[in-house]
């Protein structure tokens, strides 16, 4: 897979996003009457910032909160607890109307577009329809702004007039692409936007996205489980398990020194071409813990080949190793 590799973005702390111990907790009901008995912790107290221009990458297995928390930060789903702050304001209570206008500043590419897309509506509507909600265009400026779109993310003009179902996956996803990018958005979060093209087909969507970040100046959040895309179009990885971050890097010192054992694990499952190189593969023992009811303490410890005493009754903490280097991990704490 030929995509281009980006040069990371860590010359300054301007950031676009911050997110401070986000939770999201969904209620479990039982009984006759429907009572709260329980909840569901797919966000586990979260803290995470987002540089201006780059793309942060957000790896994990599946049931790990990666998606949860892209929808929490755009205010789709709203946080238990914790705060998001969007460019210097803080959005964690604001309601719709105060939300509104803060909407076309912040997007969404979904996994699947088939389904992100309304069969009903043809292509020139979907794209307008942000238009006729946000803007004051006339006519033939939403239709010049519509063709200009589809040129730039690789479709003909004349594919405006057509239905979703009548384009492949690759294609519905430049469409989903385009609609994103209609209200020129400075931060979009890109939920697995290639986990269901072709391995050919990825690659040319990558290599669009990288060229549209570059044209429109954007900040992606790009959410993925294959640690080999998130690699060439990251600059910063973010692992998270059961909830919580477990280690964040530079992209390059995550992937040529990992620290925590989970993203030892997830790297040693990744396959390789260079013999000399390949990571001796870890293989975990059971199965990803409930997320309705979490271990104690580190949320690993039951799957971990080096858990301690300690990881039991103590929740590491994001500890600082150097380099803008975290992990959550008791090995690292004194470190």
């Amino acid at each position: 897979m030929s995509v281009i590799v980006k040069e990371p973005v860590m010359s300054d702390r301007n950031y676009i996003l911050e997110a401070k111990n986000i939770k999201k907790y969904f209620p479990i009901k039982g009984g006759i009457l429907k009572h709260t008995i329980g909840h569901v912790k797919a966000v586990d107290d979260v803290s995470i910032n987002v540089l201006r221009g780059e793309t942060l990458g957000i790896v994990g297995e599946s049931g790990s909160g990666k998606s949860t928390l892209g929808r929490v930060l755009l205010r789709l789903l709203d946080p238990t607890e914790g705060q998001i702050v969007f460019e210097d304001k803080d959005i964690t209570k604001m309601r719709y109307r105060q939300l509104r206008p803060i909407r076309k500043d912040m997007q969404i590419v979904f996994q699947d577009p088939f389904a992100s897309l309304n069969p009903k509506m043809s292509v020139s509507e979907l794209i307008e329809e942000p238009l006729l909600v946000q803007t004051n265009l006339t006519r033939t400026e939403r239709k010049e702004k519509t063709v200009s779109l589809l040129e730039k993310v690789g479709l003909r003009s004349d594919d405006r007039f057509k239905y979703p179902h009548e384009f492949s996956g690759g294609q519905r996803q430049r469409i989903s692409i385009a609609r994103a990018l209609t209200l020129n958005p400075k931060f979009v979060i890109c939920d697995e936007p290639v986990s269901a093209l072709d391995v050919s087909i990825q690659a040319q969507v990558l290599n669009l996205m990288a060229d549209l970040q570059d044209e429109f100046n954007l900040t992606y959040l790009f959410i993925a489980h294959d640690l080999s895309v998130v690699k060439h179009i990251s600059d910063r990885v973010a692992v998270m398990y059961l909830g919580r971050i477990a280690e964040i890097a530079p992209k390059n010192n995550l992937y040529d020194t990992p620290l925590h054992p989970y993203t030892q694990a997830l790297l040693s499952a990744v396959p390789s071409t260079d013999i000399r190189n390949r990571r001796e593969k870890i293989i975990l023992k059971g199965d990803l813990p409930s997320p309705s009811n979490p271990p104690s303490g580190c949320t690993f410890r039951t799957r971990c080949p080096m858990a301690h005493e300690i990881c039991s009754e103590i929740r590491p903490e994001l500890t600082e190793v150097g380099n803008g280097h975290l992990v959550a991990c008791h090995l690292y704490a004194n470190k």
